[in-house]
């Protein structure tokens, strides 16, 4: 008799590490770049350079890109960028150099201060989050060949998640556009962001679909440098197919996009005249796809005619509780930190902060701020252009049924829409749309049949148990169970007893024959 084995491939997630970090430097104008008056807008970017485990430590190599936005002394507009290098180590009990360790971040705040007209002062606090999973094959037993007789068996069934894809790739998308009619011909680019809304990933048969929108707003000088300074925003639509063999329609995607890359540049349209933008973006995914299945595994095994102990080994599974997307609608007025009159509202742009998550009865709990900076012109000729921030509060539900505090969860913020409307002198209404994508996962923890170890009956015992007994059903008893202690086999007990199915309950009066295979 000889077990019949599959090898399950499962994924087993480790733990969390979060370590917060205050990145902190002073930059010196360069010569060639006029004196400052004012810092008007601030961004950064954490870009991830390498991550390297070693001896229960994972340690995370990177830096901060920021560029300024400020109001020179004489006037007008300029740009200033720079980098802050950070080295962070994190402790991980029980890391292994071959474990997959994902590192994200968020940029709590990030404050450009101008020290003096030559000498601006950043700091930031970077919350980094690593999560170490492990891959971990497990052979268990799903039959048995060359069955003697009197061999019963039973099988279990079990839903487990694992990880069929996970894989980075890139998606780059290039666009023209043209100035409209009422726009004046660019001379320099002074700010740029570019921003994804509403980000779809489908997974098909062989390939993944990627949807949404890229928003571009970029203020610039005339080509007349005695015009104002002007400013254009678009949304440019995209949807595409990367080819991923091992993708397929049924499989669960959780997949992180961020802009690696955001290429801008101004160019003379066919008249030569300074008209037209070249856009160049470079999505970067870093793709998770579950792939859920019902595995049978053999769960028990005795005979009628011979002993058989099984041997049995604890394996992890993921299974997959909740994947949906929680949409939370914000809105609120604010008044904007401005004594001259507000003229109009240039921009708007939001970053989804969560503050707490909490596990509730069958849901998720999510509380956060949409932090929101709002550009806008002012009736002041010395500063037209200004910048305020404003903080959203939200709560956000979402439905989760059978999670725990030990479930574990993913969870991606996103804005998929955000606009700021005037009300008038320097009251502006926010309204948007939130998004959260959740998934949640619960670890089960299942004990397979590795292995048997089997022999003769030992007839003493067997001669010392009665041939007939009535017994009645004991609360948590199944058929199998009372079918294996006193020696016969469930269809026996149901044939005996005239049971329909292998269904019994507490209280249930059942006649037991003892059951001697030959063997």
């Amino acid at each position: 008799m000889e077990l019949i084995k599959n090898r399950i491939h499962m994924n087993q997630f480790k733990g969390n590490a979060t370590t917060q970090l205050t990145l902190d430097d002073d930059f010196i104008v360069p010569d060639t770049m006029e004196d400052m008056a004012q810092v008007m807008l601030s961004s950064g970017e954490i870009q991830i350079e390498s991550v390297r485990n070693q001896e229960e430590k994972v340690t995370v190599r990177g830096k901060l890109e920021f560029c300024v936005l400020y109001r020179r002394e004489a006037g007008g507009l300029s740009t200033m960028a720079g980098s802050i290098p950070f080295e962070e180590s994190l402790n991980v009990e029980g890391l292994d150099e071959k474990d997959y360790v994902g590192v994200s971040w968020i940029l709590e705040d990030l404050n450009g201060e101008m020290i003096n007209s030559r000498k601006l002062g950043i700091q930031a606090i970077v919350t980094l989050q690593v999560r170490v999973e492990t891959v971990r094959d497990v052979e268990a037993a799903v039959d048995v060949k060359d069955q003697e007789e009197g061999l019963q068996l039973r099988k279990q069934k079990v839903t487990a998640a694992a990880i069929a894809v996970r894989r980075k790739d890139t998606y780059r998308m290039k666009e023209e556009l043209t100035l409209s009619g009422g726009k004046p011909n660019m001379g320099q680019i002074l700010w740029r962001e570019m921003k994804l809304r509403d980000v779809q990933v489908k997974p098909l048969d062989g390939k993944i679909h990627i949807s949404g929108d890229l928003n571009l707003f970029a203020i610039y000088q005339a080509e007349d440098e005695n015009m104002p300074v002007q400013w254009l925003e678009e949304t440019i639509p995209f949807s595409g197919e990367l080819e991923l063999a091992e993708a397929g329609e049924d499989m669960i995607p959780m997949v992180n996009v961020r802009l690696a890359h955001r290429g801008l540049e101004a160019k003379p349209d066919p008249d030569g005249e300074m008209r037209q933008l070249d856009v160049d973006a470079v999505l970067e995914l870093d793709i998770k796809l579950y792939q859920e299945q019902e595995l049978e595994l053999l769960g028990d095994l005795y005979s009628t005619g011979s002993q058989i102990t099984p041997e049995r080994s604890a394996a992890s599974f993921d299974r997959v509780l909740a994947k949906n997307i929680c949409k939370c609608r914000i809105g609120e007025k604010v008044q904007l930190p401005q004594t001259d009159r507000v003229l109009q509202i240039c921009h708007s742009d939001g970053v989804v902060k969560i503050d707490e998550v909490e596990i509730g009865e069958d849901s998720v709990q999510i509380d956060g701020v949409l932090e929101v900076t709002i550009l806008y012109l002012t009736s002041d000729d010395r500063a037209p252009v200004q910048a305020a921030t404003e903080q959203v509060p939200f709560h956000c539900q979402a439905e989760a049924r059978g999670v725990s505090p030990d479930s574990v969860y993913q969870l991606s913020p996103g804005v998929e829409q955000l606009g700021a409307v005037m009300l008038g002198g320097d009251m502006v209404e926010l309204k948007g749309v939130i998004t959260l994508e959740l998934l949640v996962l619960e670890q089960a923890e299942v004990a397979v049949i590795t292995g048997i170890q089997s022999g003769p009956m030992d007839m003493q015992k067997l001669q010392q148990m009665p041939g007939i007994v009535g017994y009645i059903v004991q609360p948590g008893d199944t058929l199998w169970e009372i079918a294996k202690k006193f020696h016969t086999t469930a269809e026996t007990v149901m044939a005996a007893n005239e049971l329909t199915d292998d269904q019994v309950k507490s209280g249930m009066k059942l006649l037991l024959v003892k059951e001697v295979a030959q063997a």
